[in-house]
């Protein structure tokens, strides 16, 4: 036993010998050196960094907040990323035990008959044998390249990665679900402004059927007042049309069954998000962003993987021992100490041939960590354009709204003085449903723009990388 031992040991030392001399292991990941702008190329308002910012804290509606909480909580394709962290936790949890040996416990039977003209019978010897055994068998590899070790990486590197891929679809969600509450708050303020419009427009319409009558306006005046009343009355049914969709599309994300009435408020003018947050700086992204982290996260799983792939050209060291009982009678088969038995062995394997699969693995493994290392710069790249792009949007939705705010106020006032002006014969009936149908158009342009505003926001607020924290 001693000089099997002492003959592994050599082995071993000659393994660890030549990965000294010969062979280079793979060097340990480190984070590709990217170069990102001190600063947005869009400005950015001061205050708390709003990627840090729990979205119930972020959005200050609470019917809103509490459609976030159902979808993240029910929202089917976050329930499947989920369901993939588990899977990932799975296998690594399986890597943290690939430095234990393998075990195994067995016990066979066996009945062997040789024929009359075996050598067996011919040499006089019993024809028939029996053999009962019972045996534990251990085997284990050394992990002299980090073999075992890299793939335990791969694998952590990949639970990490399904756990940010998860958030990247929680900070998604979250911005989908407030982006589909104000566009149907939106549709509410609209039917609530065509709605309005008709009954001016009806009263209108009354009026210059009373101005007819008088012999004061043609025909036509009335026609064409009817004319912008049917035309009012078909935008009620195309946003009915559209507000029963966007319904059923919060309900879906939501998790819940198409049809229900979502909650919802009022449309405001005030601010439906917090004030004072900022967007932090681009380096930022590298710690906020979850689909940056998982880009990152996948590189190291794929470099961790290259030197699993590099390992498998080397020597490879593994130790037997197998020990228990074996008999030729099964009345003495756990009979001991005469029944018991043991072995240790030692095997050094060293790859020569195996039809270029080995080192052609190992370059594919280069080229996709290669790969991986773009796809990396790419997202991050991408996440700075999306971040200066949302600055400029909030930036420019703001300044939108605040003229169409101004136009829709100047509009309105427009339209009642042409109502009176009419009635008092300083007005045609023309410049009453001009006046009208620019009303109309300014009240609806600008319940659009409160929206892209808030939309610019909730599309900031993600693409900093808000959302996933609790």
């Amino acid at each position: 036993m001693k000089g099997i031992v002492s003959r592994i040991i050599s082995l071993a030392t000659l393994a660890l010998g030549c990965g000294l001399t010969a062979c280079s292991p793979v060097r340990e990941y480190q984070r590709p050196e990217v170069q990102l702008p001190a600063a947005y190329p869009a400005p950015v308002a001061p205050g708390k960094e709003m990627a840090i910012v729990p979205y119930r804290k972020f959005f200050t509606d609470p019917d809103l907040v509490s459609l976030i909480d159902s979808a993240v909580e029910n929202n089917h394709d976050l329930l499947i990323a989920i369901r993939n962290i588990d899977y990932a936790r799975e296998a690594y949890d399986v890597s943290r035990l690939g430095f234990l040996p393998d075990a195994n416990l067995g016990g066979s039977a066996s009945y062997s008959r040789a024929s009359e003209n075996s050598s067996t019978a011919m040499n006089n010897q019993k024809r028939s044998s029996r053999s009962y055994t019972a045996a534990l068998t251990v085997s284990w590899e050394a992990d002299i390249w980090a073999k075992l070790q890299n793939r335990k990486k791969a694998a952590l590197a990949e639970y990490l990665r399904s756990a940010d891929a998860a958030r990247a679809v929680r900070t998604r969600l979250v911005s989908s679900v407030a982006q589909g509450y104000w566009n149907l708050q939106m549709l509410d303020s609209q039917l609530d402004i065509t709605r309005h419009n008709i009954a001016l427009a009806d009263t209108t319409l009354t009026m210059m059927r009373l101005q007819y009558d008088a012999g004061n306006v043609t025909s036509l005046a009335v026609q064409q007042q009817e004319s912008q009343l049917f035309s009012a009355k078909l935008a009620i049914s195309k946003l009915e049309a559209a507000r029963s969709a966007q319904q059923n599309a919060l309900s879906i994300l939501a998790g819940r069954m198409p049809g229900s009435v979502v909650k919802r408020g009022k449309a405001e003018s005030s601010p439906a998000v917090s004030d004072s947050l900022g967007a932090g700086v681009p380096l930022g992204l590298l710690s906020n962003r979850p689909d940056v982290k998982a880009a990152e996260e996948s590189l190291m799983q794929k470099h961790a993987s290259m030197g699993a792939a590099k390992a498998m050209l080397y020597p490879s060291l593994t130790v037997t021992a197998q020990g228990g009982l074996n008999a030729i009678e099964s009345s003495r088969w756990f009979s001991t100490p005469g029944s018991l038995f043991d072995s240790v062995q030692g095997g050094l394997l060293q790859p020569i041939f195996r039809r270029g699969e080995l080192k052609a693995g190992y370059e594919q493994s280069k080229i996709v960590r290669d790969q991986a290392e773009l796809a990396f710069r790419q997202t991050l790249l991408k996440a700075v354009g999306e971040v200066s792009d949302a600055l400029v949007q909030v930036e420019q939705t703001g300044t939108q709204q605040r003229l169409a705010t101004q136009r829709a106020a100047t509009l309105r006032q427009a339209a009642a003085n042409s109502r009176l002006l009419f009635q008092s014969g300083m007005a045609t009936w023309l410049e009453v449903i001009i006046s009208e149908s620019t009303q109309l158009q300014s009240e609806l342009e600008l319940a659009d723009v409160r929206r892209s505003h808030l939309s610019a926001l909730a599309d900031l607020y993600r693409s900093v990388g808000g959302g996933w924290q609790e």
